[in-house]
């Protein structure tokens, strides 16, 4: 059940940075510091989580906020929880290939590190061609937790609120 090296998306990964320093500036610095709010980047692919934990360290926005975040695969988040995991599904293509993301039980350990807020980012076009990440979308959607970017095939495919409370 180990992970692939090979693949990257490079624009889903600016993607995951650009969402996470939005929902940092939404719900502010300071409460983000007080209350050491952390987070868990996922990947699937170990070549996305390398490239995402060089855009982590590059970009000057979450430098007050480093130690809190923890960039790494399905494997290396197993039996950990963060309060605010962001998972990078990584596959897009016009196929609906979507590798080994079909083993559900990977997705599951993913999914359940969250103890606060669940963001997902993937292209919905391929990855709603399997059943499960088809329900998934069609179950959020309602609740405006989806979010197409229209210049691209990127989106993110579900941002929700494990706590109503905690934003």
């Amino acid at each position: 059940m180990g992970e692939s090296f090979g693949r990257i998306n490079k624009a889903e990964a600016e993607l995951t940075l650009l969402v996470l320093e939005q929902y940092f500036q939404k719900i502010g610095k300071q409460r983000i510091l007080d209350e050491r709010l952390d987070v868990g980047v996922i990947s699937p692919y170990r070549a996305q989580v390398q490239y995402l934990r060089r855009l982590f360290k590059k970009k000057e926005f979450f430098k007050p906020y480093r130690s809190l975040i923890s960039v790494n695969t399905v494997d290396g988040f197993q039996g950990q929880e963060r309060d605010i995991i962001l998972i990078s599904l990584v596959r897009a293509n016009d196929e609906g290939q979507i590798g080994f993301l079909r083993d559900l039980r990977r997705m599951n350990v993913a999914i359940t590190r969250a103890r606060m807020k669940l963001i997902i980012l993937g292209d919905a076009s391929t990855m709603t061609r399997h059943p499960f990440y088809k329900r998934l979308y069609d179950y959020l959607t309602p609740f405006n937790a989806y979010h197409s970017l229209n210049s691209t095939k990127l989106c993110t495919f579900a941002a929700v609120s494990i706590s109503e409370n905690n934003g």
